[in-house]
């Protein structure tokens, strides 16, 4: 019911971010291409409250327990929050600052980074206080966008709060004002003197290599490679793999297998960036004609 339930809801990288969160391992290979395969596989290793417990978030009917129904805001995976698939930010800001923050958040994307900012990503007719504690519940990680009157705002401490009570990381990004109260131990990112691009790769690096956010960010972006659409998309997420040190080498071998699935590399502008990804990682160099012998298809479920 459990592996039904996430197959449903979430992505490949959803779910590892999601198992991460009851620090159930993520490195296992599923013997099929199935989330939900891979799901049922990996839970028999797991305790049998947890799973008891993930059942119980998820809110399932099940006979080994009494199943208490908690109110709370759902975020599915097609919610208009966030672009599908991406590292979820949210960006703390104060309301005068809406136009940069509005550039940064487009700078993030190039990066597999989906921000969330409020004054253009709620619509007008929603209630807009929900809609931000959907994205509270649901971010990745928190940045907060330090400049003076920052402190005086019962909202963007609030949200503070809400990242600090949920454990996630919070990069400050200093503007004029520096980190107090339970954010002063982080250093953050100095922002004077930087342009708008500077920022934005100086909070990849922080996302691509901290403990809390690395793995589930290598995740995402490696999903978003394999997915890519166009040479513009592949250009932006193997710029942005190339710039993590210390690659996963099980990563690099998973793009590796699965990259002859996706037709949109089989170009020599793509086709050379990708093989020299594979060479920086010694792994083998793929051709077009790689291309033209899969004939397999790839199935999110069991077959018949």
């Amino acid at each position: 019911m459990i592996a039904s339930e996430l197959q449903e809801q979430m992505t490949f990288s959803e779910i590892d971010s999601y198992f991460e969160t009851y620090k159930i391992p993520t490195d296992h290979t599923p013997s099929y291409n199935s989330k939900k395969v891979y799901v049922k596989e990996v839970l028999p290793q797991v305790l049998d409250e947890i799973i008891l417990e993930i059942a119980e978030e998820l809110e399932l009917k099940h006979s080994y327990g009494k199943v208490v129904p908690k109110e709370k805001i759902i975020v599915r995976e097609n919610s208009s929050l966030w672009k599908s698939g991406h590292y979820k930010l949210f960006l703390s800001h104060l309301a005068s600052f809406k136009v940069t923050i509005s550039q940064l958040k487009n700078e993030l994307e190039k990066y597999g980074i989906s921000s969330f900012v409020a004054h253009e990503d709620i619509e007008p007719a929603k209630e807009w206080q929900v809609e931000i504690e959907k994205g509270l519940i649901s971010m990745d990680a928190l940045c907060a966008i330090l400049m003076p009157g920052f402190n005086d705002s019962k909202w963007t401490d609030q949200e503070i709060g809400f990242a600090l009570g949920r454990e996630l990381l919070i990069i400050p990004v200093r503007r004029d004002l520096d980190p107090y109260g339970f954010i002063g131990k982080y250093q953050g990112i100095q922002a004077k003197g930087k342009n708008i691009g500077q920022v934005a790769e100086a909070i990849f690096n922080i996302i691509s290599t901290h403990d809390k956010t690395k793995s589930i960010y290598i995740s995402n972006i490696v999903d978003l490679l394999l997915l890519s659409n166009d040479i513009t998309e592949i250009k932006n997420r193997i710029n942005s793999i190339n710039k993590i040190n210390d690659f996963p080498i099980e990563k690099a071998k998973q793009i590796h297998e699965r990259i002859i699935e996706n037709k949109n590399f089989n170009k020599p502008e793509a086709l050379k960036l990708i093989n020299a990804f594979f060479i920086k990682n010694d792994l083998e160099k793929i051709f077009k004609s790689n291309f033209d012998n899969n004939d397999s298809q790839v199935y999110d479920d069991l077959p018949f």
